[in-house]
């Protein structure tokens, strides 16, 4: 959305949030996100951001992408994961432990790279 002068604007995003700039949940950038198969998300409006977060957690997106597919601020897209989180309709999976392989590291930068450079 861009403003009269041609500029994006961030303020729409943020009326998303209803202002809020911190997620309830620890959501690292890296962290995969996925939707809870149990969950039946409610009937949200059509096109709204919640109903293309949930649908794109089908894939277990980083934040860091689900920001950068949906062009939001990395902030609004943490923000309202985590109220997804918290609603139970998606779940975030714990970033790569001690036990992880270099080819997993190296898949899970490399998501991460592509999602910041998307932003």
């Amino acid at each position: 959305m861009a403003g009269d002068d041609g500029e994006p604007s961030l303020v729409r995003p943020y009326t998303l949030t209803a202002g809020r700039t911190d997620s309830q949940v620890r959501l690292p950038l890296e962290a995969a996100v996925g939707a809870v198969t149990s969950a039946q998300p409610p009937a949200w409006p059509a096109g709204d951001v919640r109903s293309q977060i949930f649908t794109l957690c089908a894939a277990r997106p980083s934040v860091a992408e689900i920001a950068a597919y949906l062009s939001l601020p990395l902030g609004v897209a943490r923000v309202l994961v985590g109220d997804l989180v918290v609603q139970g309709y998606v779940q975030v999976h714990a970033p790569l432990g001690e036990a992880a392989t270099a080819d997993e590291r190296r898949e899970l930068i490399g998501r991460t790279l592509r999602g910041l450079r998307a932003l």
